[in-house]
């Protein structure tokens, strides 16, 4: 009998709410989307430049498999995390290597913990939060997960007391998606300090890293060095690093030998490596036009603050302050369009149907991006708020 062999109603809130766009506008609904994670527009011309050249090469390496190694890009790795960082990291005790995006990686994180052969417990930052780890880790018949608490009144920072004892494995990402929450190294240091004591192995995406508008703003990578007995990683990735990078699948990670190794062997054994031309594409933006990335993460925050002044104008209240990205994350309001509201998604979804505003709901709060021109759309997004009449008694 040919059936799906998944549990019902599986999609994720990305999944949902391309959903909900596609009927909406099936139905005539202009919409204002601000629903979207992704750069508009091409990556970096600096980036196509030496992608072309790459392409076009004769060197065997440049066209052929790159597994667990970079042989087309030499030190691919090693100077992709470096040229990220405010200083390179020690030489020693530290291992690297290339991964084709940060997304697929997080499913291997678990195996490389030893999933498949003992019962793992995993804590991640997917409430509100990114998805995806949360959804690997329900896809491995041998882990538990949990969410660690992130609010407004913790300024989505979860302390080490929230960690469980039995934890294996804690998956972090700052600069947080949605709230746009940085970790400092003074954080990060406590983190560290915890997770080596407790020999917990402890991995963060650092997608948004270079998107970061605060100078407290650390990685994990630059604190976990002070830490010899650390089990730990960090991914990095050429997504939102060069303009619109989505579509390149480049990336890298760092971390303690032993983390890497184990993570390097799943991997080898199930990916066959980055695509050699756009990692010499993204390395070479990386490494010689610092400029234009600055012009994407002043361009950013200039958007958050025009859309974080036009919302609360119209009476929305802001979770928190974005520090990075392209994301603004909001309270639900309790009333709106002269109906009390049931929750998050029930005023996307109204929000949607009666103004055409797409954003993304995750649990009590609204995220809206920037990576839209806002300045364009401010007219009709301060109307379609107005029209809302939110409220929060």
């Amino acid at each position: 009998m040919q059936r799906s062999r998944l549990p019902q109603g599986g999609a994720n809130i990305f999944q949902k709410i391309r959903a909900k766009r596609s009927e909406a506008e099936a139905q005539g609904v202009r919409l204002l989307d601000l629903s979207i994670g992704e750069p508009k527009g091409p990556a970096l011309l600096s980036a196509r430049q030496a992608a072309r050249d790459a392409v076009m090469s004769d060197n065997e390496a440049m066209h052929a498999y790159q597994y667990n190694a970079s042989p087309a890009v030499p030190g691919f790795s090693e100077r992709f995390v470096n040229a990220h960082l405010p200083r390179p990291l020690p030489t020693e005790g530290v291992a690297y290597l290339p991964i084709p995006g940060i997304k697929p990686i997080l499913g291997l994180l678990p195996l490389a913990c030893g999933c498949a052969l003992q019962p793992v417990t995993v804590a991640t930052m997917t409430k509100p939060g990114y998805p995806i780890p949360a959804d690997w880790c329900a896809y491995h018949v041998n882990v538990t997960h949990y969410a660690l608490p992130l609010n407004s009144a913790n300024a989505f920072r979860f302390a080490t007391g929230d960690i469980r004892p039995d934890t294996s494995l804690v998956m972090t990402n700052y600069p947080h998606n949605p709230s746009g929450q940085v970790a400092s190294a003074d954080w990060f240091r406590a983190l560290c300090q915890y997770c080596s004591d407790h020999e917990i192995r402890l991995f963060n995406d650092a997608a948004y890293y270079s998107l970061s508008h605060d100078p407290d703003c650390a990685t994990l990578a630059q604190v976990a060095v002070e830490f010899p007995d650390l089990s730990w990683a960090e991914g990095y990735t050429a997504a939102k690093l060069i303009g619109n990078g989505t579509g390149w699948h480049v990336g890298a990670m760092v971390g303690s030998p032993d983390f890497i190794a184990d993570t390097g062997e799943v991997k080898g054994k199930t990916d066959a490596g980055i695509v050699a031309p756009m990692a010499a594409g993204a390395l070479a933006a990386l490494e010689t036009d610092q400029a234009s990335i600055a012009g994407y993460r002043a361009m950013y925050r200039e958007r958050l603050d025009l859309l974080s002044a036009l919302m609360r104008d119209c009476g929305m209240k802001l979770a928190i302050e974005p520090r990075a990205g392209f994301y603004t994350l909001w309270e639900a309001p309790a009333r709106a369009f002269g109906r009390r509201m049931a929750g998050a998604e029930d005023f996307n979804f109204a929000m949607i149907d009666n103004t055409g505003v797409v954003g993304v709901h995750f649990g009590d709060y609204l995220r809206y991006a920037v990576c839209a021109d806002v300045a364009v759309m401010a007219d009709d997004l301060q109307a379609a708020f107005r029209a809302a009449d939110v409220g929060y008694d």
